[in-house]
C-alpha cells in the first residue's frame, strides 16, 4: 500500500500498532528490564551500557531462528534507570514484603532484578499497581515454569504495591 505525503512523494504506509501490539511491547520492556537489571548486577555494568546493547542488539533481534519481541524502548529506558536511581528505596520495600530472614540480598538474583524492576515501576510509572503485579507475575512464570516463585513474587509485589501506592487499595 503506498501514500502520497505533502510534498506528492509516495512512500510505503506505515501500518500503527494496535493495542494488543503496545500491550506485548510494555510487556517486552518489562521482560528486558529484568534481564538489564540482572546483567548489571552480574557483570557490573553501568545502565547506559546495557540500554544501548538491549536497544541495539535484543529488540527484535532474531535468535536461533525466532524474532524477539520489539520492545517499548521508553518503558524499557524508564524502568533501568529508575530501578537503578530508586534502588535502595525499591530495596527497602522488598526487605519490608520478605520474611526477616530472609533480606533481598539473599534471595535469587532473578528475582532481585524483578523486584526492582517492578519496584521502579510501582514508584515511578502511572500505571495501575495491579497491571504491574500481573504482568511481573508473568515474568516470573517465564522464568520459573515450574516453581513457587510466582506465587511468591504475587505476595511480595501485592506489599509493595499496598506500600508504593496505598491509595489504589
Amino acid at each position: 500500500m503506498t501514500d502520497q505525503n505533502s510534498t506528492g512523494n509516495t512512500e510505503q504506509a506505515a501500518s500503527k500498532p494496535t493495542a494488543a501490539d503496545k500491550r506485548q511491547m510494555r510487556s517486552a520492556a518489562r521482560l528486558y528490564a529484568v534481564q538489564a537489571l540482572f546483567q548489571m548486577e552480574q557483570g557490573d555494568q553501568s545502565f547506559d551500557k546495557v540500554i544501548v546493547e538491549f536497544e541495539d542488539h535484543r529488540f527484535g533481534a532474531i535468535l536461533d531462528g525466532d524474532e524477539l519481541a520489539e520492545g517499548d524502548g521508553k518503558l524499557f529506558r524508564a524502568l533501568v534507570k529508575d530501578a537503578v536511581n530508586h534502588q535502595a528505596k525499591v530495596d527497602q520495600m522488598t526487605d519490608r514484603a520478605l520474611v526477616a530472614k530472609w533480606p533481598i540480598d539473599r534471595i535469587d538474583p532473578t528475582l532481585r532484578a524483578l523486584f526492582r524492576a517492578a519496584g521502579a515501576e510501582l514508584v515511578e510509572a502511572k500505571t495501575p499497581p495491579k497491571v504491574v503485579i500481573v504482568e511481573f507475575v508473568d515474568i516470573a512464570r517465564a522464568f520459573f515454569p515450574e516453581g513457587k516463585e510466582p506465587k511468591f513474587v504475587n505476595a511480595v509485589l501485592d506489599h509493595m504495591a499496598r506500600e508504593a501506592r496505598p491509595e489504589s487499595f
